[in-house]
């Protein structure tokens, strides 16, 4: 299996350290606009090899070395500017990132996946989406999958379980809009119960990507392990089950948008998307998710068909 990474930024080489670690892969390929980064990255990870138990090519180059890649994972941004105030902020400037990198991505790996990780995620996805012209089997973001990870962690102190033991996702729009879904938390077939205090840990944990990034400046780790898991099930056919950001058209009266659902993924992509029972609240909150994604995609496209493509 080829994976190419675009972005070999702190997100992106540590998704790489991780595929290595792993031995998810049998060529990895790096790029970035800043060329010799992505060179640098690739050196250290031959480094490595010599202490994992798969072999891998692993090697750095331009766009193009990324040709007939199995997945493409877009860990690319422009860069932060200080005047920005959330993901949204930087949302034009991805679009025009992706305006151009996209179409000769998709176009010399016409068989691939594409994982978005790029922020804003759930607004990136729909304009790789867009640009690809890849079907929406193919092509989700990393989406709540981290949001639903911290919610377990913290759950499993609260309780004592195994956080893998816990059937409790986060849904929704990766950001502040996103929501627990309660209807369907359940530890060992019991429900967890959606009282004050385990609405009080997913309030936490809702804000705890911001405190990483208030105390280190950005988060990396959690998000990397979190791409790996949907990486594996590409290149395994796990079918795993996890909550992705893929196209939404006409669920619960939403559509042209991205939110992360459960869905199942494997060998080629999105093998199936699950629509489970949501409450009224939950029902209601997914669609306010929706009118925020959206507005994003609106206020991305503005401003990146105002300036260069």
């Amino acid at each position: 299996m080829k994976i190419s990474i675009v972005g070999s930024g702190r997100v992106g080489a540590a998704l790489a350290f991780t595929l290595v670690q792993r031995g998810l892969g049998d060529e990895l390929v790096l790029t970035d606009a800043d060329l010799a980064r992505a060179e640098g990255e690739a050196l250290d990870l031959n480094h490595a090899l010599g202490f994992t138990e798969h072999p891998m090519t692993v090697r750095a180059g331009p766009l193009a070395d990324t040709a007939g890649s199995d997945a493409l994972v877009l860990a690319c941004s422009a860069p932060w500017k200080p005047e920005y105030k959330s993901r949204f902020d930087i949302g034009a400037d991805n679009a025009a990132l992706f305006r151009e990198i996209v179409p000769p991505l998709a176009a010399a790996s016409p068989a691939a996946a594409i994982l978005v990780i790029s922020n804003p995620v759930d607004v990136m996805t729909w304009h790789a989406l867009r640009w690809s012209g890849f079907g929406p089997a193919r092509v989700f973001g990393a989406g709540t999958l981290i949001d639903s990870a911290r919610f377990r962690a913290a759950l499993s102190r609260r309780m004592g379980i195994h956080p893998d033991d816990l059937r409790a996702y986060v849904l929704g729009e990766h950001g502040d809009s996103q929501f627990p879904f309660f209807s369907m938390a359940v530890a060992g077939g019991a429900r967890i119960a959606a009282d004050e205090e385990t609405r009080e840990i997913f309030r936490q944990t809702a804000r705890s990507g911001y405190e990483v990034v208030r105390k280190k400046g950005h988060t990396s780790f959690a998000i990397a392990m979190a791409a790996a898991l949907a990486i594996e099930a590409l290149a395994w056919d796990t079918r795993r089950t996890m909550p992705l950001s893929v196209s939404i058209e006409g669920w619960l009266g939403v559509r042209d948008v991205c939110l992360s659902l459960p869905v199942v993924v494997g060998r080629g992509g999105i093998r199936r998307v699950l629509q489970p029972e949501f409450s009224a609240e939950e029902a209601e909150a997914f669609r306010r998710c929706a009118q925020v994604v959206r507005e994003g995609i609106e206020r991305s496209l503005r401003g990146a068909e105002a300036g260069p493509a």
